[in-house]
């Protein structure tokens, strides 16, 4: 395809290749070109706001705009633009972003290792699995778990955990030794009259029942999100993390915690992990580490894992991984500036305020004639859009539901994310009450529209 014009536009739709895109439509519908953004708004080429109720993707908490990241990149660029720390060399960026998480980490842990994506921190954690267990001399301990609907990203590695079949579909994933296990959603996965406690307890016992199946000495780890983000903010059932890591902890495998949107404040603590009672031995992290200002992520590992690699790369004589990028400078920069903004600014204590209407809001919508069921916790949430609440019956076909609200929610000036039928919700952490009862004000009336459409 050739530019047919010197809009942006056209420009967008003849040179660039977009992710989650129906590509297809793309070439006709083309992109809405944001300009500019401020606090929780951005704007369009044509000058219209949204409130962008997703933080970009799960990841700008400080809103657009913040001077403080601006300065930090902008003095680091001066000092030293950029460097790596392959073969024994080190930077006080990296250093001080390392000693930083490690003090922040929900349970012991001894290292960090750096990336740029949370799918490269995931990826990197598999790596680190394997690589842990054969310097332990377990060569066939190699097959992770991870949940239906769960998402760990879009590398090949990382894909093939994530437990959505479009990420799947025709990319030849996933690959082997990476399994399934089943989605704690209670609204859809629950037996009839079943609690929340005694679906925790089925899913911990179906979960030893696969690991007995495969032979726990080929099982290594089990991947989760605190809550579920790209799979319909999926908010587990009581009780059950503490039954999963209990027979995690019966066969000796590795619990990695996957805290690329969970972490940094959005659950109302610092990390997913203590708001869901989580004691991970790797913790993979990324988005809100940096206000997603620049990309960089970070893998945490306990020190039995730490110690493992210490011993393979001995034998080896390197630890054969790496990314040019990894503890980029400005990066870890403006990571540190972000962390520095949390503290003095009691990021937390704000989150746990304004959670407070938030959920208010989000849990009144439970009663709108689309709403099957809201879910969420702090400043995170989803509800999901049903034709029948009784019966739970989506509409037909699936995903044109959600489809439908999206649009209309940004044509009153909302940004959310349709999963499916499900509307996430993500604002920025520093998002305040007023702008709340705003997005919830254009959400609800983006619904009232879609009644119509759906049901005429």
């Amino acid at each position: 395809m050739t530019a047919t014009g010197n809009s942006a536009a056209s420009r967008d739709k003849a040179f660039v290749l977009h992710p989650y895109t129906n590509l297809h439509a793309h070439e006709t519908q083309g992109p809405l070109i944001i300009e500019r953004g401020e606090g929780v708004r951005v704007y369009d080429d044509a000058g219209n706001a949204y409130i962008e109720a997703m933080a970009s993707l799960w990841c700008v908490s400080l809103g657009w705009g913040e001077e403080r990241l601006v300065q930090a990149a902008a003095k680091q660029m001066r000092q030293l633009s950029s460097y790596h720390i392959f073969g024994h060399k080190s930077h006080e960026p990296g250093i001080d972003l390392a000693e930083k998480l490690i003090k922040l980490a929900p349970v012991p842990m001894s290292k960090v290792f750096f990336a740029n994506s949370g799918s490269e921190a995931n990826d990197t954690a598999v790596k680190l699995i394997w690589y842990y267990n054969n310097a332990l001399g377990r060569p066939e301990k190699k097959k992770i778990l991870a949940r239906t609907r769960g998402y760990h990203g879009v590398t090949v590695a990382s894909a093939s955990l994530t437990g959505l079949p479009n990420n799947h579909r025709d990319f030849d994933l996933p690959i082997a030794r990476i399994l399934h296990a089943d989605c704690p959603h209670h609204y859809r996965n629950a037996h009839p009259g079943e609690s929340e406690e005694d679906f925790a307890t089925r899913l911990a016992e179906q979960l030893e029942a696969q690991i007995l199946a495969e032979g726990p000495d080929t099982v290594a780890a089990f991947f989760a999100e605190p809550i579920m983000g790209a799979g319909g903010v999926v908010v587990p059932p009581a009780t059950y993390y503490e039954k999963i890591q209990a027979v995690l902890k019966k066969y000796d495998i590795l619990l990695v915690a996957d805290e690329v949107i969970c972490g940094f404040g959005r659950t109302g603590t610092f990390w997913g992990s203590q708001t869901l009672g989580m004691r991970p031995d790797i913790l993979t992290c990324a988005k809100q580490l940096s206000s997603g200002y620049l990309p960089i992520s970070a893998v945490m590992v306990s020190e039995a894992v730490y110690r493992a690699c210490v011993d393979e790369s001995k034998k080896i004589g390197t630890f054969g991984h790496g990314y040019t990028y990894s503890a980029h400078p400005v990066a870890a920069a403006v990571a540190l500036e972000t962390l520095a903004i949390y503290e003095e600014r009691d990021i937390l204590g704000h989150v746990r305020d304004v959670a407070v209407p938030f959920q208010k809001r989000l849990k009144a919508l439970a009663d709108h004639p689309l709403v099957g069921e809201v879910r969420g916790t702090g400043l995170i949430g989803a509800l999901e859009l049903v034709a029948d609440k009784a019966t739970k019956a989506n509409f037909d076909p699936v995903g044109r539901a959600g489809a439908v609200v999206n649009t209309l929610a940004q044509e009153n000036g909302l940004i959310v994310r349709a999963m499916g039928d499900s509307i996430a919700l993500c604002p920025p952490l520093v998002i305040g009450e007023d702008d709340v009862h705003q997005v919830f004000d254009r959400l609800t009336t983006a619904l009232d529209a879609a009644i119509p459409v759906l049901r005429g």
